[in-house]
């Protein structure tokens, strides 16, 4: 079974980088680190898509999430 300080197999532990969700923890999705730049524009060109297709779709709820969290943001500030 994999160590918390240990990678599958026994390969070292992969670098984790910061989300903007702000997980730390899940399932790793691997990145083929050989793509073209061809196939890497097509995935980009495909999350903006999608990121535009939700953002459209959900845009006033969106903006109101927003708007409560600066909200939430402001008062934490304040108050410490």
């Amino acid at each position: 079974m994999k160590s918390r300080q240990q990678g599958w197999y026994g390969a070292p532990p992969r670098k984790t980088y910061p989300q903007p969700s702000g997980l730390n923890r899940g399932i790793d999705f691997l990145i083929d680190a050989h793509w073209t730049p061809e196939q890497a524009l097509a995935v980009v060109e495909l999350l903006d898509d999608l990121r535009n297709r939700i953002w459209n779709h959900y845009q006033s709820s969106l903006f109101e999430l927003l708007r409560q969290n600066i909200q939430t943001e402001c008062r934490r500030h304040r108050h410490a």
